[in-house]
């Protein structure tokens, strides 16, 4: 009978509805906010529009040929999540109870808790408690008086592509109703009672920059063995050419792209940010949606390493593969966004 009476009581206490409300909001930059001007009239027109009419920022001094405006506009939607980028969000637990006249209604040990499920696995994340304007954050604890909210902010790099889920739980003690206290039979809970419920929200992380490599192979340089004898030693050499391209919706900056070489390679970059006597400056390129770009590096064997060249000649001889290194790839977003990626290990042709 009392298994019966748990069993059915657990059952309406999830059908109850929580005194704390759970929001989730996305934390992402701005974008400058766009207008279209209105072609200019001529004194003939009848009718003639102000030209301001249709400018989303109206001055004195107006620019209607250009596109965008000085105003920023948040974003009217989730928005895509990218590999390489970092995820971020804030959770907000609400106190939902109306205010009562001798200062009750108030919930404690309010606890937020999330994780996020990857492709591949489960990882907890780590919360911090978001900085409010006017709220001194010494008063900020696990009490919410009635309208007022607990914020935490979540930060994950995302590293997997496909699907995403963040798994959100939420626990606090609420004041119990005149019924439930008559019911308590516990010293020491008479008047609260613990509640907990979980949210998963579900998104999907899409790949922001596809990698595409190939790698060539150089005529090997002959030089002297170093030991002072006449034997030569044949260096190899190898050209590992990669093409980057922009799978995202908005334009991003290429920082950095370089390629860390496995000994005993030695890495030269081939692209804009190779020394040059003719030009000082550094143009990092900019690839709008579906744009793609080149870039090339030169691998040159190095002497002296001897642990290096015995892994390479059993490389070579097991399967006519050398293993060349990683690329690391340095990105920027419109609005200042940051995104990394590094590749596993390339490998040159076989010979």
């Amino acid at each position: 009978m009392s298994r019966h009476q748990r069993a059915q009581s657990s059952t309406e206490g999830h059908k109850e509805p929580h005194s704390v409300s759970l929001k989730v909001l996305r934390l992402s930059r701005p974008s400058l906010a766009h207008q279209y001007p209105l072609p200019q009239s001529r004194a003939s027109d009848a009718l003639e529009v102000p030209t301001k009419a249709a400018l989303s920022y109206p001055s004195n001094n107006p620019d209607d040929l250009f596109i965008l405006s000085p105003l920023l506009t948040l974003p009217p939607a989730f928005g895509a999540a990218y590999v390489g980028e970092s995820f971020s969000c804030t959770l907000c637990a609400n106190n939902e109870l109306e205010p009562c006249s001798d200062g009750g209604n108030v919930v404690t040990s309010v606890q937020i808790s999330a994780e996020i499920v990857t492709p591949s696995l489960t990882v907890p994340l780590e919360l911090a408690t978001a900085v409010i304007a006017d709220v001194d954050p010494a008063e900020v604890g696990s009490s919410l008086e009635p309208g007022k909210s607990l914020q935490k902010i979540v930060r994950h790099d995302l590293k997997e592509e496909g699907n995403h889920v963040l798994a959100v739980t939420v626990t606090y003690t609420e004041p119990c109703k005149p019924l439930d206290v008559e019911q308590q039979k516990e010293p020491g809970t008479a008047g609260t009672r613990i509640r907990t419920f979980r949210k998963l929200y579900q998104f999907i992380a899409q790949q922001c920059l596809a990698v595409r490599t190939k790698s060539g192979d150089l005529p090997p340089l002959v030089t002297a063995d170093g030991r002072g004898g006449s034997t030569k030693a044949r260096l190899v050499r190898y050209v590992l050419e990669a093409q980057l391209e922009n799978m995202g919706e908005t334009p991003i900056c290429l920082e950095n792209v370089v390629l860390v070489p496995k000994s005993p390679f030695k890495s030269t970059s081939l692209n804009w940010d190779m020394p040059s006597p003719v030009c000082e400056g550094r143009n990092s390129p900019i690839l709008n949606a579906r744009d793609v770009t080149q870039v090339a590096f030169l691998l040159e064997q190095q002497t002296g390493d001897s642990e290096g060249d015995e892994a390479l000649r059993k490389d070579l001889a097991r399967d006519g593969r050398a293993i060349l290194g990683q690329l690391s790839i340095e990105w920027r977003s419109g609005m200042g966004d940051r995104g990394s990626l590094s590749t596993g290990w390339l490998t040159s042709r076989r010979r």
